[in-house]
């Protein structure tokens, strides 16, 4: 146990996280040169494509440092704020992290964010500046920055470069010198903690464990102490490149468990797992539930598979423990499932990992935020809204109250005006004005949620020529005033393109909203009227116009009531075309609404 090591890696998104996972993995010698590759432990063609970690990987390696053999348990997780609860489980079971900070961006504020993550679970911190082989590289003014915010010692920071493999024996030995080996009892009873779990469609669920107390026997009956169920422990191990069957894993360890679960609903990540005949009183603190941001619904193509698309979101669920999702129906849509994400490119990888590893066609309406609204006659009692058609009536609403975050923003200094500028667009209060060095700021907002959740993140990296990082934590509910913005076409609402939005911006957006349906609503055989209206007034109105035969190319000459009398038996066709006709919207609209700005 004394020679076990675990630890992750953290650090702002492209400093390097994963690429320095491969050096450590070739120099341990873990991985055979034919195995070798980029991103070795992004085993998702997503994560490969993108050049993003979107999962933690666990890997486990064997190290020879003078003389000992010891077991370095490395976790590598991923930088993007939207995957941060990823990070988090990371944490939890490790003794120590490496904070990765790039010698050319220095520090950004998803680094300051895990930090701070890493901090509240008491890891020991090995800094590590990476990239110093670059050009741009400045390792002496980024030196000072980390000293600055861990007050560490400028010998402690070990300069390395994950491309060349430049200071990976500094590191290694940091880690195997720095941070302490597991605490836990190898003789009392067995407490397991779950940080993970994926379904394998052969061998069923597939959990992923830190053991702190006991051990776990191979064909042990063990028990799970959030649903109480009991299983045999048909296979354990450890997790190399590939899966290692052992006979037991021991404490301080991290390892595989395969018990032949098949429902996805029976394994919950932060549940304790323990020896069913002499099990442990007391359960793990797991970890906290997650608060998803955005929400979106998510609907079937063909309503027959609604219950596909159940099996297939439960089994994301395994894997991805930051999915929520509630079953909610639509007129326009039929059955599909409420989802909460953690943001827009959670979103996008959902709906990505759901055709990719499914099969499933959905459809994704406007992603929005719940709101709080609170009705005359209860006025004490909190109205979820998840969908706009969920508001009150505005003669019986009281006040509408929405999310609001805290945002920091780390840009360079020559970015502060148009930042700010962008910020208070979209409704956001100054809060603080930082300047950590001469070039670099760090500005504070509070914001509303819904503000940020489309396409403010690249709005900001537009603005700031890419330079600007960004980080939110939410910070509670705030009254605010919103209306309910309805999209008619042809005289009947569609709730899917219904939106809640705040007073102020209602009739810009509305307009907005009305323009873009026009040009994406095919011309049918009449006249479509494309209206925004806020309760019973009509705030905006666009008319795609009919497709018209030419009645009266074949009368030419004679009296011109010849003509009328064709053109009138055309539009009474084309009336009555209309009070029976509907019109189909194509999925390109729903994401336009979205997609406004542009």
């Amino acid at each position: 146990m004394k020679n076990i090591r675990n630890f992750c890696i953290i650090a702002h998104i492209d400093h390097g996280k994963s690429t320095l996972a491969d050096r450590l993995l070739d120099y341990t010698g873990s991985v055979t040169d034919r195995e070798k590759q980029n991103q070795l432990l992004d085993n998702m063609d997503l994560e490969r494509e993108r050049g993003i970690t979107i999962k933690s990987h666990a890997i486990q390696m064997d190290y020879n440092h003078n003389g000992e053999d010891y077991i370095l348990n490395l976790i590598d997780t991923p930088g993007h704020v939207d995957f941060s609860y990823e990070v988090s489980r990371s944490i939890a079971a490790c003794e120590g992290a490496l904070l990765i900070v790039d010698a050319a961006q220095s520090i950004q504020a998803q680094t300051i964010s895990n930090l701070y993550l890493a901090l509240e679970n008491d890891l020991e911190i090995i800094p590590i500046l990476n990239k110093v082989d670059l050009p741009s590289a400045n390792p002496e003014e980024v030196t000072d920055d980390i000293v600055d915010l861990l007050g560490c010692d400028p010998e402690e920071v070990i300069h390395a470069s994950g491309k060349t493999g430049f200071g990976v024996d500094n590191i290694l030995a940091a880690i195997i010198d720095r941070i302490p080996a597991p605490e836990g009892d190898p003789d009392a009873p067995l407490q397991a903690l779950i940080f993970d779990s994926i379904y394998n469609s052969y061998r069923g669920i597939e959990t992923y464990f830190r053991i702190l107390n006991g051990e776990i026997k191979k064909g042990q009956r063990i028990k799970f102490m959030a649903t109480d169920n009991e299983y045999f422990a048909d296979e354990v191990g450890t997790l190399k490149l590939n899966q290692v069957v052992k006979k037991s894993v021991k404490t301080g360890d991290v390892g595989y468990l395969i018990t032949g679960i098949k429902t996805a609903k029976e394994v919950k990540v932060g549940d304790t797992i323990t020896d069913a005949q002499n099990p442990t009183t007391e359960t793990i603190d797991g970890f906290e539930d997650v608060k998803p941001m955005v929400f979106a619904g998510i609907y079937p193509v063909d309503t027959e598979d609604y219950e596909e698309l159940r099996y297939s979101m439960e089994k994301l669920q395994l894997n991805d423990a930051s999915l929520v999702f509630v079953p909610e129906s639509s007129a326009a849509l039929g059955f599909g499932f409420r989802c909460g994400f953690l943001g827009m490119l959670h979103m996008e990888i959902i709906q990505e990992r759901l055709e990719r590893e499914f099969n499933m066609t959905v459809i994704t309406t406007v992603p929005n935020v719940s709101y709080h609204a609170y009705t005359k006659k209860n006025p004490t009692d909190i109205v979820l809204l998840n969908n706009p058609s969920d508001l009150p009536e505005p003669s019986r609403l009281e006040r509408v109250e929405e999310p609001y975050i805290k945002a920091s923003i780390i840009t360079k200094s020559d970015f502060v005006g148009q930042v700010m500028s962008l910020c208070i667009e979209k409704r956001g209060e100054i809060t603080n004005q930082t300047y950590l060095t001469t070039e670099r700021v760090e500005l504070t907002f509070n914001m509303p949620l819904a503000e940020i959740v489309f396409d403010f993140y690249d709005r900001l990296k537009t603005v700031s020529k890419g330079y600007a990082s960004f980080d939110y934590n939410p910070i509670g509910m705030k009254t605010s005033k919103l209306v309910r913005v309805d999209i008619l076409l042809n005289g009947q609402p569609v709730d899917a393109l219904s939106a809640l939005l705040h007073a102020d911006n209602a009739y810009t957006i509305g307009k907005k909203i009305v323009e873009k349906l026009k040009q994406l609503i095919p011309r049918q055989q009449f006249d479509i009227p494309i209206q925004a209206a806020i309760g019973a007034k009509i705030i905006a109105r666009e008319t795609t116009k009919a497709l018209r035969k030419d009645v009266t190319a074949k009368c030419y000459g004679g009296d011109i009531s010849r003509k009328r009398k064709l053109l009138e038996k055309q539009k009474k066709g084309k009336k009555r075309m209309r009070q029976v006709g509907n019109v189909e919207i194509p999925q390109e609209a729903f994401m336009a609404v979205l997609k406004l700005n542009d």
